[in-house]
C-alpha cells in the first residue's frame, strides 16, 4: 500500500462513493477527505473504528495500516536509514516479550 490516504481512496472508490458521500458517512468534510487521500492531512486516530466499520474490515488491519503509515512518514521525515524498520521490528518483539512476562503494556502515551 502506498499510504494510508491511498488505502482510503482505493477502498472508497471500490464502493463507488464520492468524497462527499464518504465524508458524510465518516463525519469529515469533503476538502479534508481530499487532503487525507493526497497525504497533506492526517486521518484522525479516533475515527479508525468507524473507518473499519464502513469498509467492513477488521479494526486491527486498519489500525496496523494507520500506524505503519505514521511510522514510515516519521522515519522519512527524519531521514532514517532503511535499517530503522529492522530495528523497529526488534523493538516490537522485545516489547511483546516484556509484555507477556510483565502484564499488559500501555501504548496510550502518544
Amino acid at each position: 500500500m502506498a499510504s494510508f490516504g491511498h488505502y482510503i481512496k482505493t477502498e472508497r472508490e471500490k464502493r463507488e462513493w464520492t468524497q462527499t458521500e464518504f465524508g458524510a458517512k465518516i463525519g469529515i468534510n469533503t476538502s479534508a477527505i481530499s487532503r487525507i487521500e493526497n497525504g497533506s492531512q492526517k486521518f484522525s486516530k479516533s475515527k479508525l473504528k468507524k473507518l473499519a466499520e464502513l469498509f467492513k474490515t477488521d479494526l486491527q488491519t486498519v489500525t496496523d495500516l494507520f500506524f505503519a503509515d505514521k511510522f514510515a512518514r516519521e522515519a522519512f521525515k527524519y531521514k532514517c536509514s532503511e535499517s530503522i524498520f529492522a530495528v523497529a521490528e526488534d523493538t516490537a518483539n522485545y516489547l511483546r516479550t516484556t509484555n507477556s512476562k510483565q502484564g499488559e503494556f500501555n501504548f496510550s502515551n502518544e
